[in-house]
Protein backbone atom coordinates (compact mmCIF):
# COMPACT_ATOMS: atom_id res chain seq x y z
CA UNK A 1 0.00 0.00 0.00
CA UNK A 2 1.14 3.60 -0.76
CA UNK A 3 0.43 7.08 -0.22
CA UNK A 4 -0.67 8.82 -3.30
CA UNK A 5 -1.35 12.55 -4.54
CA UNK A 6 -3.56 12.73 -7.18
CA UNK A 7 -4.61 15.96 -8.66
CA UNK A 8 -6.45 16.34 -11.64
CA UNK A 9 -9.71 14.45 -11.61
CA UNK A 10 -10.70 14.83 -15.00
CA UNK A 11 -12.58 12.00 -17.44
CA UNK A 12 -9.17 9.69 -17.88
CA UNK A 13 -7.97 11.19 -14.18
CA UNK A 14 -11.13 10.10 -11.81
CA UNK A 15 -10.87 6.36 -13.17
CA UNK A 16 -7.17 6.10 -13.39
CA UNK A 17 -7.78 7.29 -9.22
CA UNK A 18 -10.24 5.19 -8.93
CA UNK A 19 -7.94 2.09 -9.97
CA UNK A 20 -5.09 3.26 -7.32
CA UNK A 21 -8.20 2.91 -4.60
CA UNK A 22 -9.20 -0.58 -5.58
CA UNK A 23 -5.76 -1.59 -5.45
CA UNK A 24 -5.83 -1.18 -2.03
CA UNK A 25 -3.59 2.41 -2.25
CA UNK A 26 -4.38 5.57 -0.22
CA UNK A 27 -5.00 8.36 -2.04
CA UNK A 28 -5.27 11.96 -1.81
CA UNK A 29 -6.54 14.35 -4.17
CA UNK A 30 -7.52 17.33 -5.66
CA UNK A 31 -9.56 18.76 -8.54
CA UNK A 32 -10.64 22.43 -9.05
CA UNK A 33 -13.74 21.33 -10.22
CA UNK A 34 -16.62 20.83 -7.12
CA UNK A 35 -18.79 18.05 -8.85
CA UNK A 36 -16.29 15.83 -9.05
CA UNK A 37 -15.67 15.72 -5.44
CA UNK A 38 -18.95 14.17 -4.31
CA UNK A 39 -18.35 11.07 -6.69
CA UNK A 40 -14.26 10.97 -5.27
CA UNK A 41 -15.45 10.62 -1.99
CA UNK A 42 -17.67 8.13 -2.91
CA UNK A 43 -15.07 6.08 -4.25
CA UNK A 44 -12.55 5.92 -1.33
CA UNK A 45 -10.48 9.06 -2.07
CA UNK A 46 -9.47 11.80 0.64
CA UNK A 47 -10.41 15.24 -0.94
CA UNK A 48 -8.47 17.88 -0.13
CA UNK A 49 -9.05 21.92 -0.39
CA UNK A 50 -5.59 22.45 -2.42
CA UNK A 51 -2.87 21.05 -4.94
CA UNK A 52 -0.84 21.57 -1.79
CA UNK A 53 -2.58 19.61 0.69
CA UNK A 54 -2.97 16.80 -1.68
CA UNK A 55 1.02 16.44 -2.15
CA UNK A 56 1.76 16.47 1.46
CA UNK A 57 2.88 13.84 3.23
CA UNK A 58 2.63 11.38 0.12
CA UNK A 59 5.34 9.04 -1.54
CA UNK A 60 3.67 9.28 -5.10
CA UNK A 61 2.25 12.47 -6.80
CA UNK A 62 0.45 11.60 -9.98
CA UNK A 63 -0.56 15.06 -11.79
CA UNK A 64 -3.35 14.97 -14.89
CA UNK A 65 -3.58 18.09 -16.09
CA UNK A 66 -5.22 19.95 -19.45
CA UNK A 67 -2.13 21.81 -20.43
CA UNK A 68 2.23 22.46 -19.95
CA UNK A 69 1.27 26.09 -17.83
CA UNK A 70 -1.34 24.58 -16.08
CA UNK A 71 1.05 21.64 -15.05
CA UNK A 72 3.63 23.88 -14.05
CA UNK A 73 1.72 26.15 -12.28
CA UNK A 74 0.58 22.84 -10.30
CA UNK A 75 4.45 21.88 -9.80
CA UNK A 76 5.51 25.31 -8.55
CA UNK A 77 2.60 24.64 -5.61
CA UNK A 78 3.51 20.90 -5.09
CA UNK A 79 6.98 21.12 -5.00
CA UNK A 80 7.63 23.23 -1.84
CA UNK A 81 5.38 21.06 0.10
CA UNK A 82 6.08 17.60 -1.02
CA UNK A 83 8.28 15.01 1.53
CA UNK A 84 11.93 13.99 0.51
CA UNK A 85 12.62 11.23 -1.37
CA UNK A 86 8.82 11.54 -3.03
CA UNK A 87 8.33 10.91 -7.01
CA UNK A 88 6.38 13.26 -9.40
CA UNK A 89 4.68 11.60 -12.12
CA UNK A 90 3.22 13.66 -14.80
CA UNK A 91 0.55 11.76 -16.96
CA UNK A 92 -0.66 14.64 -18.46
CA UNK A 93 0.24 15.44 -22.47
CA UNK A 94 1.43 18.54 -22.95
CA UNK A 95 4.11 20.15 -25.10
CA UNK A 96 7.56 19.13 -24.82
CA UNK A 97 9.00 21.71 -23.37
CA UNK A 98 7.15 21.92 -20.26
CA UNK A 99 7.83 18.16 -19.73
CA UNK A 100 11.55 19.46 -19.99
CA UNK A 101 11.09 22.38 -17.02
CA UNK A 102 8.97 20.31 -15.43
CA UNK A 103 11.53 17.35 -15.03
CA UNK A 104 14.21 20.24 -14.19
CA UNK A 105 12.04 21.87 -11.31
CA UNK A 106 12.11 18.32 -10.04
CA UNK A 107 15.59 17.54 -10.17
CA UNK A 108 16.43 21.15 -8.77
CA UNK A 109 14.70 20.28 -5.67
CA UNK A 110 15.58 16.93 -5.21
CA UNK A 111 13.07 14.82 -6.24
CA UNK A 112 12.70 12.18 -8.87
CA UNK A 113 10.64 12.49 -11.58
CA UNK A 114 8.62 10.96 -14.87
CA UNK A 115 6.62 11.96 -17.61
CA UNK A 116 4.19 9.31 -18.29
CA UNK A 117 1.47 10.79 -20.92
CA UNK A 118 -1.15 7.40 -21.58
CA UNK A 119 -2.92 6.07 -24.27
CA UNK A 120 -5.99 4.08 -24.70
CA UNK A 121 -8.92 6.50 -23.19
CA UNK A 122 -11.83 6.71 -21.02
CA UNK A 123 -12.03 2.89 -21.73
CA UNK A 124 -8.41 2.00 -20.94
CA UNK A 125 -8.49 3.74 -18.12
CA UNK A 126 -11.82 2.79 -16.71
CA UNK A 127 -10.08 -0.61 -17.39
CA UNK A 128 -6.73 -0.17 -16.09
CA UNK A 129 -4.94 -1.49 -18.78
CA UNK A 130 -3.81 1.71 -21.03
CA UNK A 131 -0.37 2.30 -22.56
CA UNK A 132 1.92 4.45 -20.60
CA UNK A 133 4.50 5.98 -22.51
CA UNK A 134 7.62 6.88 -20.03
CA UNK A 135 10.15 9.14 -19.89
CA UNK A 136 12.94 9.28 -17.14
CA UNK A 137 15.14 7.78 -15.30
CA UNK A 138 15.08 3.82 -15.37
CA UNK A 139 15.33 3.56 -12.10
CA UNK A 140 12.80 5.75 -11.34
CA UNK A 141 10.60 4.33 -13.76
CA UNK A 142 11.47 0.90 -11.52
CA UNK A 143 10.18 2.58 -8.43
CA UNK A 144 7.26 3.86 -9.40
CA UNK A 145 6.29 0.79 -11.43
CA UNK A 146 3.98 -0.81 -8.84
CA UNK A 147 1.88 1.72 -8.98
CA UNK A 148 1.98 2.38 -12.74
CA UNK A 149 1.01 -1.22 -13.50
CA UNK A 150 -2.00 -0.35 -11.78
CA UNK A 151 -3.23 2.11 -14.34
CA UNK A 152 -1.82 0.34 -17.21
CA UNK A 153 -1.37 -2.89 -18.34
CA UNK A 154 2.05 -2.02 -21.10
CA UNK A 155 4.47 0.24 -19.85
CA UNK A 156 6.92 1.42 -22.89
CA UNK A 157 10.37 3.09 -21.38
CA UNK A 158 11.13 5.68 -24.01
CA UNK A 159 14.72 7.30 -22.46
CA UNK A 160 15.01 10.44 -20.83
CA UNK A 161 12.86 13.07 -19.06
CA UNK A 162 10.38 14.81 -21.71
CA UNK A 163 10.82 11.53 -24.43
CA UNK A 164 7.48 10.47 -23.19
CA UNK A 165 6.09 13.56 -24.33
CA UNK A 166 7.80 13.22 -27.34
CA UNK A 167 6.76 9.88 -28.31
CA UNK A 168 3.35 10.46 -27.29
CA UNK A 169 2.82 13.70 -29.71
CA UNK A 170 4.42 11.91 -32.66
CA UNK A 171 1.92 9.03 -32.26
CA UNK A 172 -1.41 10.67 -32.24
CA UNK A 173 -0.06 13.09 -34.84
CA UNK A 174 -0.08 9.67 -36.81
CA UNK A 175 -3.24 8.52 -35.62
CA UNK A 176 -5.03 12.14 -36.60
CA UNK A 177 -3.06 11.55 -40.25
CA UNK A 178 -4.03 7.79 -40.60
CA UNK A 179 -8.13 8.38 -39.43
CA UNK A 180 -8.59 11.27 -41.39
CA UNK A 181 -7.22 8.84 -44.73
CA UNK A 182 -9.00 6.19 -43.84
CA UNK A 183 -12.29 8.04 -43.50
CA UNK A 184 -11.49 9.27 -46.86
CA UNK A 185 -11.25 5.76 -48.46
CA UNK A 186 -14.34 4.93 -46.92
CA UNK A 187 -16.15 7.87 -48.28
CA UNK A 188 -14.59 7.44 -52.07
CA UNK A 189 -16.01 3.68 -51.89
CA UNK A 190 -19.40 4.83 -51.01
CA UNK A 191 -19.88 7.24 -53.45
CA UNK A 192 -18.25 4.18 -56.08
CA UNK A 193 -20.72 1.88 -54.45
CA UNK A 194 -18.62 -0.16 -52.75
CA UNK A 195 -19.98 -2.13 -49.80
CA UNK A 196 -18.59 -1.28 -46.74
CA UNK A 197 -17.64 -4.60 -45.23
CA UNK A 198 -15.89 -5.27 -48.45
CA UNK A 199 -14.05 -2.62 -48.12
CA UNK A 200 -12.84 -3.37 -44.73
CA UNK A 201 -12.39 -7.25 -45.91
CA UNK A 202 -9.97 -5.94 -48.48
CA UNK A 203 -8.00 -3.18 -46.55
CA UNK A 204 -7.90 -5.38 -43.29
CA UNK A 205 -5.81 -7.95 -45.58
CA UNK A 206 -3.73 -5.49 -47.16
CA UNK A 207 -0.91 -2.88 -47.31
CA UNK A 208 -3.48 -0.29 -46.12
CA UNK A 209 -4.21 -2.11 -43.15
CA UNK A 210 -3.83 0.05 -39.87
CA UNK A 211 -4.89 0.59 -36.35
CA UNK A 212 -7.77 3.07 -36.90
CA UNK A 213 -9.50 0.35 -39.26
CA UNK A 214 -8.87 -2.40 -37.10
CA UNK A 215 -9.82 -1.05 -33.57
CA UNK A 216 -11.51 1.90 -34.54
CA UNK A 217 -13.47 2.29 -37.34
CA UNK A 218 -15.02 5.21 -37.96
CA UNK A 219 -17.69 3.57 -40.00
CA UNK A 220 -20.53 1.69 -37.69
CA UNK A 221 -21.33 -1.85 -37.50
CA UNK A 222 -17.94 -2.87 -39.05
CA UNK A 223 -15.01 -4.25 -37.16
CA UNK A 224 -14.55 -4.16 -33.38
CA UNK A 225 -17.00 -2.09 -31.69
CA UNK A 226 -15.92 1.49 -32.23
CA UNK A 227 -17.21 5.22 -31.39
CA UNK A 228 -19.22 5.22 -34.69
CA UNK A 229 -21.76 2.42 -33.36
CA UNK A 230 -22.75 4.90 -30.27
CA UNK A 231 -23.32 8.17 -32.77
CA UNK A 232 -19.46 9.22 -32.15
CA UNK A 233 -19.88 9.50 -28.45
CA UNK A 234 -15.81 9.47 -28.02
CA UNK A 235 -13.44 7.76 -27.16
CA UNK A 236 -11.32 9.95 -27.88
CA UNK A 237 -13.15 13.58 -28.17
CA UNK A 238 -12.07 15.90 -31.65
CA UNK A 239 -11.32 18.90 -29.33
CA UNK A 240 -8.20 16.46 -27.98
CA UNK A 241 -6.76 15.03 -31.23
CA UNK A 242 -6.53 19.10 -32.27
CA UNK A 243 -4.84 19.63 -28.79
CA UNK A 244 -2.56 16.69 -29.52
CA UNK A 245 -1.58 17.72 -33.61
CA UNK A 246 -1.15 21.53 -32.15
CA UNK A 247 1.31 20.17 -29.78
CA UNK A 248 2.95 18.31 -32.71
CA UNK A 249 3.41 21.39 -34.79
CA UNK A 250 4.82 23.30 -32.25
CA UNK A 251 7.61 20.40 -31.69
CA UNK A 252 7.57 20.46 -35.29
CA UNK A 253 8.17 24.42 -35.26
CA UNK A 254 10.81 23.92 -32.54
CA UNK A 255 12.63 21.16 -34.08
CA UNK A 256 12.42 22.64 -37.77
CA UNK A 257 11.25 19.43 -38.56
CA UNK A 258 8.31 19.35 -42.22
CA UNK A 259 5.22 17.59 -40.83
CA UNK A 260 3.63 18.58 -44.25
CA UNK A 261 0.82 15.57 -43.66
CA UNK A 262 0.77 16.60 -39.79
CA UNK A 263 0.07 20.51 -40.36
CA UNK A 264 -2.80 19.53 -42.72
CA UNK A 265 -4.36 17.45 -40.07
CA UNK A 266 -4.71 19.78 -37.53
CA UNK A 267 -6.14 22.29 -40.23
CA UNK A 268 -8.98 19.67 -40.74
CA UNK A 269 -9.30 18.91 -37.33
CA UNK A 270 -9.53 22.76 -36.34
CA UNK A 271 -11.92 23.40 -39.09
CA UNK A 272 -14.25 20.40 -37.35
CA UNK A 273 -13.54 21.60 -33.74
CA UNK A 274 -14.68 24.93 -34.76
CA UNK A 275 -18.01 23.77 -36.48
CA UNK A 276 -19.11 23.04 -32.30
CA UNK A 277 -18.29 19.23 -33.18
CA UNK A 278 -15.21 18.91 -30.57
CA UNK A 279 -16.90 16.69 -28.48
CA UNK A 280 -17.44 14.22 -30.49
CA UNK A 281 -15.17 11.14 -31.26
CA UNK A 282 -12.60 12.17 -33.40
CA UNK A 283 -13.34 9.48 -36.22
CA UNK A 284 -16.93 11.68 -36.64
CA UNK A 285 -14.51 13.36 -39.27
CA UNK A 286 -15.93 10.90 -41.43
CA UNK A 287 -19.21 12.61 -41.29
CA UNK A 288 -17.26 16.17 -42.13
CA UNK A 289 -15.81 14.75 -45.63
CA UNK A 290 -19.44 13.72 -46.56
CA UNK A 291 -20.69 16.84 -45.73
CA UNK A 292 -17.83 18.79 -47.94
CA UNK A 293 -18.83 16.13 -50.91
CA UNK A 294 -22.20 17.55 -50.96
CA UNK A 295 -20.58 20.59 -50.94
Amino acid sequence: MNEIGFIGLGNMGFPMAKNLIKAGHNVKAFDCVESICEAATKAGMQLTKSAAEAANDVEFIITMLPSGPIMLSVYDEIIPVANKGCTLIDCSTVDVSSAFKAHKMAKNAGFASLDSPVSGGITGAEAGSLTLIIGGEEKTLNQARPILEVIGDRLVHCGKGGAGQSAKICNNMLLGITMIGLSEAFVLAEKLGLDHQALFDVISTSSGSCWSLLNYCPVPGIGKESPADHDYKPGFAADLMLKDLTLSQQAADETNSATPMGVRATQFYNEFVNEGLGELDFSAVINQLKEMQRG
